[in-house]
């Protein structure tokens, strides 16, 4: 059965197929005060030693992830989505990222965060034009996740645990997990239909690699 990615309220847990995906409400936004961002603090040495230790193409569009049990690396697209590749750096360098939640997590599908309030109802207040592409969604496919309207992506992602064709075209994908897949595997899973998850995993903090030893 297709599952449909959105950053819909957590009280909907009506399952959604290709052939019958129901309409959702538009998300709620509020653009947080640098107050409300949690930091997080590391070595100069022990940054080197990171930024080091991953090989990626491009470490200015290259995201270090760091999750309970261990550190992910995302290597970005800013070919194939230049404006949302340039809207999560932001984020990131704001430390918006740091502390939130993986609300919505269905095993064998995606594991979604980016939500201010931990619902699947917020982002940060500015939504991007969509900028759908030719890459797959495919087993650590990172994606925007999105209301019914196709220019509503903000600040929540997906991470996809295996390939999700009938989402290709449909949502934009900014990014895919070059190293530590199998931490994203780890993330705690959510429960019913929507995945909404109790107590859930949180990111520990994310970086562009080119800025952890700056």
């Amino acid at each position: 059965m297709a599952k449909k990615v959105t950053s819909e309220k957590a009280t909907s847990e009506t399952k959604m197929i290709k052939s019958d995906t129901k309409k959702l409400a538009k998300s709620k936004t509020q653009t947080l005060a640098q107050s409300d961002v949690k930091k997080i603090n590391m070595s100069k040495t022990r940054a080197k030693k990171i930024k080091h230790s991953y090989k990626v193409k491009d470490a200015e569009n290259a995201l270090l992830l760091k999750l309970k049990d261990g550190d992910v690396v995302i290597e970005m697209y800013p070919d194939a989505a230049p404006n949302h590749v340039a809207r999560i750096k932001e984020l990131v360098r704001a430390g918006f990222y740091n502390g939130l939640k993986f609300h919505r997590v269905i095993d064998g599908f995606m594991a979604q965060t980016g939500c201010p309030y931990g619902t699947g109802t917020g982002g940060s207040g500015k939504k991007l034009k969509a900028e759908f592409n030719t890459k797959p969604h495919k087993r650590g496919t990172v994606s925007m996740a999105r209301s019914m309207l196709p220019d509503s992506a903000d600040s929540q992602f997906f991470i996809c645990f295996a390939d999700c064709p009938w989402l290709n075209g449909q949502y934009t994908v900014w990014g895919e997990v070059t190293s530590g897949m199998e931490y994203v595997d780890m993330i705690k899973r959510g429960e019913g239909a929507n995945g909404m998850v109790a107590d859930p995993d949180e990111i520990i903090s994310m970086q562009v690699i080119a800025d952890i030893d700056a």
